[in-house]
């Protein structure tokens, strides 16, 4: 069911990267009623010496998060004008993902969207160390990860490959549906095959899958495998100029190998257009 009013938190590290992904948002969300919680974690667990850290360090560590969340808040609402609009913000010292699940919990999150790299981006891997490791915790609440720069275009097309080797609940379909809802997306269901006939089992999620999907448009493809699970989606994303890859987080799944170190900087799977991770 689409809620009345969305609630979206938006994780900043005031990184340019992070800006696009807040302009993204406020695009998407443009036509709909919203909250935008904008989270900045100036953490410290990465510091060795945790003991020697003095109450004025961490003052003013506290009052530039904040300085600096005020001020995006103002320019997120000027430059971005929007009656259907509000903006809270959320200024923590917890570690990133801890912080992201607390807000997600408390303030009824329906997705979190974030950049793909923080203010230390490496430009070799699409996504970013603290963007994998929220990919791997959240599991209450999609997630869409929003390349470098990427321009927003609504997003009409959307691509879900699925291998069918599992039943999908209707809870993690209705993540998808709600987003494809937002602009009338029509889903292009990608199966990359590696055996020339579906399994009994396969077609049994298939037809599980259709009836889930009946009341939107939707298409099934096909496409023979020639190359890695990565490049087949991209070439996909590409010939069909889809705007939004979406994808369920399950154990074995692609997106659980992609979000696994070192096996991200093998596939160095780099996706074009934004990435929604729905949890199972």
């Amino acid at each position: 069911m689409t809620p009345e009013k969305y609630h979206i938190l938006i994780p900043t590290d005031f990184s340019q990267n992070a800006w696009s992904a807040t302009v993204y948002a406020l695009n998407l969300y443009a036509d709909h009623p919203c909250t935008f919680y904008l989270l900045n974690s100036f953490s410290l667990d990465h510091t060795d010496s945790r003991s020697y850290i003095t109450t004025r360090f961490l003052d003013s560590l506290t009052e530039t998060s904040r300085t600096e969340l005020s001020a995006l808040k103002d320019r997120a609402a000027e430059l971005y004008s929007n009656p259907n609009h509000e903006f809270e913000v959320i200024s923590t010292s917890e570690e990133i993902t801890l912080a992201i699940k607390r807000a997600v919990q408390i303030n009824n999150i329906d997705l979190v969207v974030t950049g793909t790299k923080g203010a230390t981006g490496v430009n070799k891997y699409f996504l970013g160390s603290n963007t994998v490791k929220v990919m791997q915790s959240l599991k209450s609440c999609p997630m869409l990860a929003v390349p470098d720069a990427y321009e927003f275009k609504a997003p009409t097309h959307m691509a879900f490959p699925t291998d069918f080797t599992r039943v999908y609940e209707a809870k993690e379909l209705q993540a998808l549906l709600n987003f494809a809802d937002l602009y009338q997306a029509h889903i292009y269901v990608l199966h990359i095959k590696l055996q020339s006939e579906l399994s009994e089992r396969q077609n049994s999620n298939m037809r599980v899958l259709q009836a889930h999907l009946v009341n939107h448009q939707h298409t099934f493809h096909w496409v023979e495998k020639s190359a890695t699970k990565s490049d087949e989606i991209n070439e996909f994303v590409k010939d069909l100029k889809i705007d939004v890859l979406a994808m369920v987080n399950y154990k074995h799944s692609f997106v659980e190998r992609v979000i696994k170190e070192p096996v991200i900087k093998k596939i160095g799977f780099q996706p074009m257009v934004p990435f929604l991770v729905i949890p199972e």
